[in-house]
C-alpha cells in the first residue's frame, strides 16, 4: 500500500538562520514514523540572503519545494494559503519559520488524525521568552475573541496544526482577502481537537512582532469575525439617548420649580465633548468595517508567486 504523505508548510520571512535547522528536525521526525513527506518553504520576499540557502537545499533534496513571493505580502497568512494550494499531501502541517512551534509534535498530530480527527491544532499552554505584558495581552485577546466571535474559535490556538486534505479543499475555496487560518479553520468545521504544548522562545533571528502589531492583528481578527462592535454602537446610542432625555426632563423640571437653579455651562461643554467622542468612536468602528468591504470588493490576489523550486503540480 502507498504510504500516506504529509505536507509540511513553513512560512518564512528573514529566517536565514533557522532554515537548515527546521529541515534537519523535520527529516529526523519523519525517519521515526511510517509516512512520506514533502517540505514546502514559502518565502515572503526575505531580504537576509535566505534565497541562497533555499537554492542549495532544493538541489540537495527534491522533497523540498520552495515558493518565492514577488514581494512581501505582510502577514504569514498569504504564505500559508499559497503553500496549501501547492501541497500534494493527504494532510498538511503548518509551521512558522522561527521554530517556536516544535516539529517534534507532528507525530502526536498524526496519531489524532489516524483516530479520526480532521483538524489537530496546537494549544499554547504557555510561551517561553514572552514577558508578563505579552502573556497578559494574548490571554486577554483570546478571552475577548471567544466572547465576541460569531463562531467558536479555540483559545490559545495559532496556525500550528495538521489538517486533512478535505479540510484544505474547503479552506482554499474561501476567497477572502483578509485571511486568518486559525479562525477559518474553525469556521469550516469537521472533527477537531487540540493538543497542549509549550511554545518555545526564539533562539535565532529577529522577531517582527511588536505590541503595536499585536494590537493591529487583534483588532483585524475581531473586525473580521465579530459583529459585536456594530451592535455596541446601537446600544451606546440608545443609552446616550435615554440619559439625554432624562437629563433634559430634569433640567426642564428644575427650570419651572426652582427659578434660581444654576445653569450648568461646564456641564453642557462636558456633555458635548462626551457626545462628540461617542460619535467619533462609532464612526471609526463603522470605518473599520467599510475598509474591510473596500479590500474584499477589489478582489486583488492575496499573493503573487515569483518562482517555485522543485515544483510538482497536483
Amino acid at each position: 500500500m502507498r504510504k500516506k504523505t504529509i505536507s509540511i508548510i513553513i512560512a518564512c520571512f528573514n529566517e536565514k538562520e533557522n532554515i537548515n535547522e527546521m529541515y534537519q528536525r523535520l527529516v529526523s521526525v519523519f525517519k521515526k514514523i511510517p509516512y512520506d513527506y514533502e517540505i514546502i518553504y514559502v518565502d515572503n520576499c526575505s531580504k537576509d540572503g535566505s534565497e541562497e540557502i533555499f537554492n542549495k537545499l532544493a538541489k540537495k533534496d527534491k522533497k523540498v519545494k520552495i515558493i518565492f513571493m514577488s514581494r512581501n505580502f505582510g502577514t504569514p497568512q498569504s504564505s500559508f494559503i499559497a503553500g496549501l494550494r501547492y501541497s500534494n499531501g493527504d494532510a498538511s502541517v503548518l509551521l512558522d519559520g522561527d521554530i517556536q512551534d516544535p516539529p517534534e509534535l507532528i507525530p502526536k498530530f498524526i496519531k489524532q488524525w489516524k483516530n479520526g480527527y480532521d483538524v489537530v491544532y496546537g494549544v499554547r499552554k504557555s510561551r517561553k521568552g514572552y514577558g508578563i505584558l505579552w502573556n497578559l495581552f494574548y490571554k486577554s485577546f483570546y478571552a475577548l475573541l471567544k466572547k465576541m466571535a460569531y463562531i467558536d474559535i479555540p483559545l490559545n490556538a495559532g496556525e500550528f496544526s495538521l489538517m486533512d486534505k478535505k479540510v484544505i479543499t474547503e479552506l482554499t475555496k474561501i476567497d477572502e482577502y483578509d485571511y486568518y487560518i486559525r479562525c477559518l479553520r474553525a469556521y469550516v468545521g469537521f472533527r477537531q481537537t487540540g493538543i497542549e504544548y509549550v511554545r518555545d522562545s526564539r533562539v535565532r533571528g529577529t522577531s517582527t512582532e511588536s505590541l503595536l502589531s499585536g494590537f493591529w492583528w487583534a483588532k483585524t481578527i475581531i473586525i473580521n469575525f465579530s459583529l459585536k462592535p456594530l451592535e455596541w454602537i446601537s446600544k451606546i446610542a440608545f443609552i446616550v439617548m435615554f440619559f439625554s432625555f432624562a437629563l433634559l426632563t430634569i433640567d426642564v423640571v428644575q427650570y419651572f420649580m426652582y427659578k434660581n437653579s444654576p445653569r450648568g455651562i461646564p456641564t453642557l461643554i462636558l456633555a458635548i465633548l462626551f457626545l462628540g467622542g461617542v460619535q467619533l468612536l462609532s464612526i471609526s468602528i463603522i470605518a473599520e468595517y467599510l475598509a474591510k468591504i473596500f479590500l474584499e470588493v477589489k478582489k486583488r490576489p492575496r499573493y503573487i508567486i515569483r518562482k517555485i523550486l522543485n515544483e510538482n503540480k497536483k
